[in-house]
């Protein structure tokens, strides 16, 4: 996959992410993924996860929505506050945040979604290391 190709499947995703089109991110996120190595693969297997638990949350999936929420977070945890351009450390604050209800068996209801801010500096954009 070229690096064009790749930038504009990731940016889509992340569109897909913020406009609430959560299993689309995934899906988009997802191509990218296949063509990319660690350590960046698995930066890229945290969005994917964070989307596909809130994909989970949106079909009344709780359990799901937990269990991906933790697994995502746990791989973004390894990456600084920016990476590709993106602001990293709102959104583990907030997938944080929707942890606590989560775990006590609580639906997050007063806890917004995230978005992913851009922050413009790409970078480390999406490439094939």
């Amino acid at each position: 996959m070229d690096p064009q190709t790749r930038d504009r499947l990731f940016q889509k995703g992340l569109e897909a992410f913020n406009s609430g089109r959560f299993y689309d991110a995934h899906e988009h996120w997802e191509e990218v993924w296949l063509e990319t190595r660690n350590p960046e693969k698995m930066f890229l297997q945290g969005l994917i996860q964070v989307a596909a638990a809130f994909h989970h949350y949106s079909r009344a999936n709780n359990l799901g929505c937990h269990n991906l929420l933790h697994a995502g977070l746990l791989k973004l945890e390894c990456f600084p506050e920016e990476h590709w351009g993106l602001a990293i450390e709102p959104l583990r604050a907030s997938v944080r945040r929707w942890l606590v209800p989560l775990r006590a068996g609580e639906n997050p209801v007063r806890v917004r979604i995230p978005r992913i801010e851009s922050r413009g500096n790409r970078q480390n954009s999406v490439r094939n290391k």
